[in-house]
């Protein structure tokens, strides 16, 4: 087990190597099974950490919130518009001072072509663990609780499997291409057969799509994009539907929302949950757009596992928390 994680930032979790992120999931299982046992996990007693949200969040704050509660220590929940960003404040001070006054440092910043750079800046001058809530690139905790969700329902060997991550459409604001980027990112590490389906209009980031390839051919996985849906589900064990904006072509609003309006027939319903294997899994990160994004009978069915998924964010996080900002 690698124990070299003290003090470590956790902005894309490509940027920590398989074997972390495998004892990452481990203790995130062990945290899980503490949770049902209600045995306490004091492991940050005493120790702060300052979540800084630019983006609206329900499963993100409260699961961090939460997560800092069971490990004995103290969130601070800092809206950027209650802090005097908007009037000078730096990604420089932010990073120094809130590092010299705690113990790690989380930030969701979901501006297009500004979160990530702004996160990164932060980490260049804090002194202590930063996290990425999510940014416009990257949502690391989100593809850990993902990786941990289909370790639950799979098993750990997911070589051979066929893994689906697909746009759907929605008719709400235009979703970061976060979730999909991390997922494929990090799926790509575990030999399996990945598929990325998605209209035209939205690609994904093309050094993004280098990566995974890489990676895949690298750990004897494949990696396929696809144009077509129904293609993509066909004998999947692992469906992943959802939607996010075609910011790699444009991120004016209005041709998002004129592209958008092309592909309502991109819906997981029962008829594309009939293509996958008998067996397979939905997920979601939440929220869905229900009835547009996907049909309340998958996302409420037998083969649904949205709710693991939002509590596997807690615990996956408790783990990279206390690995990071525990003791030496």
């Amino acid at each position: 087990m690698n124990t070299q994680f003290f003090g470590k930032d956790f902005i894309n979790c490509n940027n920590w190597n398989r074997d972390e992120l495998q004892t990452a999931i481990e203790v995130a299982f062990d945290f899980k099974k503490k949770f049902a046992l209600n045995e306490p996990t004091p492991y940050l007693l005493h120790k702060t950490l300052f979540l800084l949200f630019f983006f609206s969040s329900t499963r993100t704050r409260t699961s961090f919130e939460a997560a800092m509660d069971h490990l004995g220590g103290n969130s601070h929940d800092l809206p950027s518009d209650k802090l005097q960003i908007a009037h000078g404040d730096t990604a420089k001070e932010i990073g120094k001072i809130l590092s010299s006054y705690g113990h790690g440092l989380a930030i969701r910043h979901c501006d297009w072509k500004e979160g990530n750079q702004y996160i990164t800046e932060v980490a260049k001058y804090s002194s202590v663990p930063v996290f990425n809530m999510q940014c416009d690139i990257y949502h690391p905790f989100q593809a850990m609780a993902d990786l941990m969700t289909i370790f639950e329902k799979k098993g750990k060997n997911l070589k051979g499997k066929k893994i689906v991550m697909s746009w759907a459409y929605a008719k709400s604001y235009t979703k970061p291409i976060s979730v999909p980027q991390s997922f494929i990112l990090l799926m790509s590490l575990f030999g399996v057969d990945l598929v990325l389906a998605h209209p035209k209009e939205y690609k994904l980031m093309p050094e993004i799509l280098q990566e995974t390839k890489k990676n895949a051919n690298f750990y004897g996985g494949s990696f396929k994009i696809t144009n077509n849906m129904e293609e993509a589900f066909e004998n999947a064990d692992v469906v992943y539907p959802k939607s996010w904006g075609p910011l790699v072509v444009t991120a004016n609003p209005a041709e998002c929302i004129k592209i958008t309006a092309k592909y309502k027939q991109w819906i997981c319903d029962e008829k594309m949950m009939k293509l996958t294997k008998k067996n397979a899994i939905y997920m979601h990160c939440l929220p869905a757009d229900r009835g547009v994004e996907v049909t309340d009978a998958v996302i409420d069915g037998p083969q649904s596992v949205v709710y693991d998924q939002a509590e596997n964010r807690m615990h996956v996080q408790k783990a990279i928390l206390a690995l990071t900002m525990g003791g030496k």
